[in-house]
């Protein structure tokens, strides 16, 4: 399964290349159904190293395809003049739903693993080409690269450059460390809530779910809305209420543990960290300096990274002390966001365009 995540993030920094190249709706389209073949390959492996080779080829495009998706969908945000960036991530969590929905229909109906990733793979294949019609012609928009202005000392020029380069530079790597922290407290909730409230609060198995279904329940319900609450107070407030809701919602579940308060807590933490990705990816994507796509490539091969160190940092923690404790990187993650939001801009979306 590590074939996986070494694909993605070896592959991830290359979409901006290949966006540059052909353009985000050729790669996304073209991306997502050689993915879908690649899943195909890995279901189909007769011995272990097609099995490897298809995972790795499947999260190499899958990372290349989150580029090009979530770049086309700003293409489109600033079309139409208003943020709905945050509603394309909610109709992610809703595809992550059917795509459950329709393994376990398989497996009810006794499909082979083979026949059921070739059904979903020739649709989805077929669905992506039709929307392919409907999506922005043309190649990316080329964003002007920032230069200093022209002066008679070579000396000062050069210190403007470097002033600017390394501007872009802090504020791509205080983006990445909102998706990283996002990332922390997302996988937290999706691989520790249900352990930490069965075997650290005793809740029986029906029960201790609710901790991961709170979180997921409440950052769909956030990215359903996040759209009309970006436009109305921009990224900036957003991600410090965010923040906040974060650190103050876990934190408390935690110095207080009670089943109870642990769903709320978890519940507060995924409505916190809703609009966090769409907006550190718009506002990387419009990063002075940069060529189209490199800073939504950086800030989305960043998110991976946050994904892939996560489990283990949690889980050192829980082998050292508790899983209580180790889940002390969710509110700590949060404050990290307040302090780190300020790289936002302080505008609605529909302002900036």
């Amino acid at each position: 399964m590590a074939s996986t995540p070494i694909g993605a993030l070896s592959a991830g920094l290359l979409a901006g290349v290949l966006i540059r190249r052909f353009g985000s709706a050729k790669v996304a389209v073209i991306g997502m159904i050689g993915s879908g073949f690649a899943v195909i390959l890995a279901g189909a492996a007769p011995i272990w190293a097609v099995f490897a080779l298809g995972l790795f080829l499947a999260g190499a495009l899958d990372a290349v395809v989150d580029v090009a998706q979530n770049s086309h969908g700003l293409r489109v945000q600033r079309r139409m003049g208003r943020s709905i960036l945050n509603s394309f991530h909610a109709l992610w969590s809703i595809g992550a739903v059917t795509g459950g929905l329709m393994g376990a229909a398989a497996a009810g109906l006794g499909l082979p693993l083979v026949v059921h990733l070739a059904i979903s793979g020739v649709l989805f294949a077929c669905l992506n080409a039709v929307a392919y019609r409907y999506l922005l012609p043309g190649p990316e928009p080329q964003d002007a690269p920032v230069e200093a202005p022209a002066t008679s000392a070579d000396a000062v020029g050069a210190g403007k450059r470097a002033a600017a380069r390394y501007g872009t530079l802090g504020a791509l790597l205080a983006l990445g460390f909102i998706v990283v922290a996002q990332s922390v407290v997302e996988d937290a909730g999706n691989n520790w809530a249900t352990l930490y409230m069965g075997s650290s609060l005793g809740a029986s198995a029906s029960i201790a779910a609710f901790g991961f279904i709170s979180l997921v329940g409440m950052q769909f319900i956030g990215r359903i809305t996040g759209d009309s609450l970006v436009d109305r107070f921009g990224q900036r407030n957003m991600a410090r209420f965010g923040g906040t809701l974060v650190a103050v919602g876990m934190g408390l579940a935690l110095v207080w543990p009670s089943i109870p308060g642990s769903i709320i807590g978890f519940g507060a933490a995924g409505f916190g960290i809703a609009t966090l990705v769409p907006a550190a990816m718009e506002t990387a994507d419009r990063l002075p300096g940069l060529k189209a796509g490199t800073g939504l490539t950086v800030v989305s091969w960043l998110l991976r990274v946050g994904f892939l160190l996560s489990p283990p940092v949690v889980g050192a923690l829980a082998d050292a002390t508790s899983l209580r404790f180790g889940l002390i990187v969710i509110p700590l993650a949060g404050l990290g966001i307040v302090l780190a939001a300020g790289v936002l801009p302080n505008r609605s979306s529909r302002a900036a365009h």
